[in-house]
């Protein structure tokens, strides 16, 4: 092949690739059956162990940052030991990068919320946050409380990659958890993935994710794909819907 058509070739290829990527939707990977078992929580009460460190302890945003500018500190509020979502200062993230950790949050939905399906209290807790925006790997955050959606993008799913094992979401207004324990990627040099992502996630104390193995950075379009990356912060989404911000409180993390 002469290097004219060489360069014909990689140019044609470049643009059907381009033309796929443009015709990607949204829904292609949604998926809304098997629906999970809703499960009644019990009563969830673990203090931080001793070797613990907390990332909000109900007083200051000082472990935090602006994700799109990491210079600026966080710009959500603090009120009476909790933080909340503002939506206008966008992302945060921890000042520190992690690898491989244990951390509990807790988080709740406003009593209040009258919206439906992915605008029902939208936000997110990216295991390790991989850029500006979105990027990362997300465990979603939703009202789940008798709000249909797709199966992979509710409460306790790996944000379209895995499905949660069960539905134990309390009703708005009520304080839920996560318990995470979190296994980050190793590379290679040339970037390929020695070991992927690992993740086992307690949701209100039910397991909702056994040691899955992700796919790769979750994705809203497209199919998730591993790139070579370091220790990360941990996430929080300032999600654009239009619904009444999440709150947070006793976010503790134990690096393993």
């Amino acid at each position: 092949m002469t290097a004219k058509l060489l360069m014909t070739a990689l140019l044609a290829g470049s643009f059907f690739m381009a033309q796929a990527q443009q015709k990607a939707k949204p829904e292609d990977t949604e998926v809304w059956e098997p629906v999970p078992e809703v499960v009644k929580p019990g009563e969830v009460s673990i203090e931080a162990p001793a070797d613990a460190v907390f990332l909000f302890n109900g007083k200051s945003l000082d472990q935090w940052v602006s994700t799109n500018d990491r210079s600026k500190p966080a710009g959500w509020t603090v009120s009476d030991g909790v933080m909340t979502v503002n939506k206008q200062a966008g992302n945060i993230e921890t000042k520190k990068a992690f690898t491989d950790y244990q951390l509990h949050i807790e988080w709740r939905i406003p009593e209040n919320i009258n919206l439906e399906g992915q605008s029902r209290g939208n936000s997110g807790l990216f295991l390790a946050s991989t850029g500006k925006g979105d990027d990362g790997y997300e465990l979603q955050l939703l009202d789940s409380y008798n709000n249909k959606t797709y199966v992979n993008g509710m409460a306790g799913s790996i944000y379209k990659q895995f499905v949660p094992l069960a539905n134990p979401a309390r009703k708005p207004g009520e304080w839920q958890s996560y318990d995470v324990f979190w296994k980050a990627p190793v590379f290679a040099e040339d970037g390929s993935v020695k070991s992927p992502a690992r993740v086992t996630v307690l949701f209100n104390g039910v397991l909702v994710q056994n040691n899955v193995e992700l796919l790769g950075p979750t994705q809203y379009i497209g199919k998730p794909s591993y790139k070579k990356h370091g220790p990360a912060p941990i996430k929080l989404q300032a999600h654009g819907d239009k619904s009444v911000p999440i709150s947070f409180r006793n976010i503790w993390i134990r690096e393993l």
